[in-house]
């Protein structure tokens, strides 16, 4: 069964053996290796979240949860990243910076995850996520470092040019996404199920 406070304390232990993802990695695919487990622990993911289970300013371990068809715009973490999915799925676009404008990208390469994936993130990775199915996905991420309080960078989705980071931006993501799933989910709704 998976212990939250366990994989708290097996990931701070981690992260103090070894500063890098590898020792942190092995715990999150040891925690995926049932995602149901996760699913007992956590509930079954019924809402878009960024949900905190753990912050300090050398490790942050979050449940992620993405509203069916949710898109989330170029971005990076400056800090490396451990994702593991539990249930869903995770499309991942990745980019780099354009050689001759360093504050443009463009696509490097591209990645889907499903339940039971766990994948590395490092600390100079920009990507895009799309949860591509009609229902939730959910993932457990463990960043290296204070996820909430580390300076980084966004991309608008359509000149692809960099920004700051707009946190607020990204809650009204998350809160419009959940609207977008509830309207659809009530009869008589447009698009929704009758």
């Amino acid at each position: 069964m998976f212990d939250l406070d366990r994989f708290i304390d097996d990931c701070k232990t981690a992260i103090h053996r070894d500063r890098s993802h590898k020792a942190v990695q092995e715990v999150v695919e040891a925690a995926i290796r049932d995602p149901n487990d996760i699913i007992k622990t956590l509930g079954e993911p019924s809402q878009g979240a960024i949900g905190k289970l753990y912050n300090s300013p050398e490790l942050t371990i979050i449940n992620l949860v993405w509203a069916p068809h949710m898109v989330l715009m170029p971005h990076n973490h400056e800090m490396w990243a451990v994702i593991g999915i539990y249930t869903g799925r995770e499309d991942n676009i990745f980019w780099r910076r354009h050689q001759e404008d360093r504050r443009h990208i463009e696509a490097a390469g591209a990645r889907s995850l499903a339940a039971g994936d766990v994948v590395p993130l490092g600390p100079d990775i920009i990507h895009s996520v799309t949860n591509p199915l009609p229902r939730y996905t959910g993932a457990i991420h463990v960043y290296g470092g204070d996820f909430f309080e580390t300076p980084r960078s966004e991309w608008d989705p359509e000149n692809l040019s960099e920004t700051p980071f707009d946190v607020n931006k990204t809650i009204r993501l998350f809160e419009e996404a959940n609207q977008r799933s509830t309207a659809t989910q009530i009869p008589g709704v447009l698009g929704g199920h009758q």
